[in-house]
């Protein structure tokens, strides 16, 4: 599957999935018993755009097509009772399928309300489950927590793990350095893990896999699978560095081994646009890249999208892919 927008076919209607009364964000599909699910944050609109980090919930919706259209099945994780490593804040879903068993990976936080004191409380926690719309179970700790000091000793989140040909399970993830001016802290770079077992412990590779030599934020939003021996990623490129369009775009990189990663031969994914009926439609927001495969072929790319600065048009879209090459 050839990697880039020029490989995208038509995004209509039934390939945005939203909901009245809430923003639709990050999403991580997946097929079970013969039905499309997508695992999504949401949260409610009156608390406005930002409330991502404070009031974010995973919740579950069903289709019979994997391009939609999605309805509301559950919520998976929300807030919950205080005292936990993740009682106010469920987001960045990513759903693994191993073994005959689900499961989610996601960033969980607490905090006092605002934006940054819950920011900085972000950690990687997984849930299991046999059936989707069945009971889940969560970890009382964080999956990956933040280091004593390292790239990934203010908070970590954006998880994304794939199981390797040997049998192991390889997560990547964002990390924010405590250091440089808080509370923002210092780079946004993306880092590696190893396990044994999907639930883990997994053992970091101890230093960032993805640096901007020339800005500290980096990238974001890591998507990883394995195809042909090869490690494979989608990122969100900050400046379009890698990427070279010169702004934030969608980055690809490839890998032999996990921990020393350079950009793709062709390195840009997307530019902040998709195609439609009506022609090319550029976008405020295209972020938390992933993409389903079923039966080995990929199928569509799925993101978060905001169409506008004000985050009024925001959805969780399917674009198909329509080219039948192999990533490279």
């Amino acid at each position: 599957m050839k990697v880039s927008s020029a490989g995208f076919g038509d995004v209509t209607d039934e390939n945005r999935f939203t909901e009245d009364g809430y923003y639709v964000w990050c999403g991580s599909q997946f097929i079970y018993r013969g039905s499309y699910y997508l695992a999504y944050s949401r949260w409610k609109r009156e608390y406005g755009f930002e409330a991502w980090v404070t009031n974010s919930e995973i919740a579950l919706a069903k289709s019979d097509s994997p391009m939609g259209p999605f309805t509301y099945v559950k919520t998976i994780r929300g807030k919950h009772a205080p005292g936990f490593w993740d009682s106010d804040c469920a987001h960045n879903p990513a759903i693994l399928a191993a073994d005959g068993r689900f499961y989610l990976y996601y960033m969980g936080n607490y905090g006092d309300g605002t934006y940054w004191n819950h920011r900085n409380h972000q950690r990687i926690g997984v849930g299991w489950a046999d059936d989707p719309e069945g009971e889940w179970h969560f970890s009382d700790e964080p999956l990956i927590d933040v280091s004593e000091d390292g790239f990934d000793s203010l908070m970590t989140s954006n998880p994304t793990v794939t199981k390797l040909s040997d049998g192991r399970y390889y997560m990547i993830y964002k990390g924010v350095k405590n250091n440089g001016i808080l509370p923002k802290g210092g780079a946004v770079v993306c880092g590696a893990a190893f396990a044994e077992d999907p639930l883990g412990p997994f053992e970091k590779v101890g230093s960032p896999i993805f640096v901007n030599p020339e800005n500290d934020w980096s990238v974001e939003d890591p998507f990883v699978w394995e195809e042909d021996g090869r490690l494979h990623a989608i990122v969100s490129d900050f400046q379009g560095y890698f990427t070279g369009l010169g702004t934030r775009s969608l980055a690809r990189f490839v890998s032999d081994n996990g921990i020393d990663w350079h950009p793709a031969k062709e390195p840009c994914f997307s530019p902040l646009a998709y195609p439609t009926p009506d022609g090319m439609k550029t976008v405020r927001r295209l972020e938390r890249p992933q993409i389903f495969f079923e039966d080995g072929k990929a199928l569509c790319f799925v993101a978060a999208c905001a169409e506008d600065k004000d985050m009024e048009r925001v959805y969780n879209v399917r674009i198909p892919f329509v080219d039948e090459n192999t990533f490279v």
